[in-house]
């Protein structure tokens, strides 16, 4: 029988100790580095989070960045050359919230290099309290969220499984803030509910895998090998679940990025689909090769399997003992 048969099956024998023996320190790893990313680079943060202004003029196609910045007189603003479906080019300048007040300057100056009157420079802007407030309701909302979680894992599951899955979520989050903070990504409200989107997938994933682990416990007594191998067992057993799972809902949102947020040019589609797209393999990642250890490792430090764990080791070398003198009596 093919592995492919065996894995629809659920009938697979996948030994995936050593498979997590080396993603859990490559997952440790790619966390400590995008902490590292975040503590020095930051996030990008949309205006919607730091206000500030957005002054965007048509230009003719020849204008470049370099341009741009040359005929301005603000030195921190951020400049972008973009193009809207129909092929116009534009000049776009993110200011912060502490130019606003002395923002006709910079007006007359994009009126000048576009070749327009200044009614014709698009203005948007948010003021310092608002993207404060924004900032302060999005976190709120990503505490609550782990709180609530927490609470319902550890009534419905136990508090290990709870414990494993809020790791594997916060694995997820850190790692894909690494990603937009590596790329200079702009984090903007579709960011955040794509995050609030992807704990709630890798959660699904989780639960799935920790839902057969409870299920086989009950059968313990049979297969009384220790929990990481009833934690093994019930991987082989859903492991084809959570990849088809994946593939299904990873294609569409590829084909949202790719035609929304590249061929249509939609910013806010493309930074919602970015971040839905990494978030959602690494949730399908980090449920089975991070939260399922992560649980058979603080099972195993419990004293009763600890002493489970000492019995079948004397049991073995009892059996070992027992075959070598058999071996030397019939020599």
């Amino acid at each position: 029988m093919s592995l492919r048969t065996e894995l629809y099956q659920s009938r697979s024998k996948i030994n995936f100790l050593p498979i997590w023996a080396k993603t859990m320190p490559i997952s440790a790893g790619l966390a400590a580095a995008a902490l590292l990313l975040l503590l020095v680079l930051g996030l990008n943060k949309s205006i919607d989070f730091e206000g500030g202004g957005i002054f965007e003029v048509p230009v003719s196609d020849g204008v470049s960045v370099a341009d741009a910045r040359g005929a301005i007189s603000t030195p921190d603003a951020r400049v972008q050359i973009v193009e809207n479906s129909d092929g116009q080019s534009s000049v776009r300048v993110q200011t912060g919230a502490d130019t606003l007040d002395d923002s006709s300057q910079l007006v007359t100056e994009l009126a000048e290099l576009g070749g327009v009157s200044e009614d014709a420079v698009g203005i948007n802007t948010v003021g310092p309290t608002w993207g404060e407030q924004i900032t302060a309701k999005a976190v709120r909302a990503l505490v609550i969220f782990f709180i609530v979680v927490a609470a319902y894992l550890a009534w419905q599951l136990e508090w290990r499984m709870a414990v494993g899955a809020l790791v594997a979520v916060v694995h997820d989050l850190v790692i894909t803030a690494g990603f937009y903070s590596l790329f200079r990504l702009e984090v903007s409200p579709a960011t955040v509910i794509a995050l609030l989107t992807i704990m709630g997938y890798s959660l699904y994933d989780t639960v799935v895998v920790y839902d057969k682990v409870l299920e086989n416990e009950l059968e313990r007594g049979s297969h009384n090998k220790g929990y990481t191998a009833l934690v093994n067992r019930s991987m082989n057993q859903v492991l084809m679940r959570s990849i088809n799972t994946t593939i299904t809902t990873v294609l569409p949102v590829f084909s949202m990025l790719l035609i929304g947020g590249v061929l249509l040019g939609g910013a806010t589609l493309r930074d919602f689909s970015v971040a839905l797209f990494i978030g959602l393999i690494l949730g399908t990642y980090s449920s089975l090769f991070l939260a399922a250890p992560m649980l058979a490792w603080l099972k195993e430090r419990e004293p009763e399997d600890i002493a489970e764990a000492n019995l079948r080791e004397k049991r073995r070398n009892r059996e070992a003992k027992l075959k070598a003198d058999s071996e030397v009596r019939r020599s």
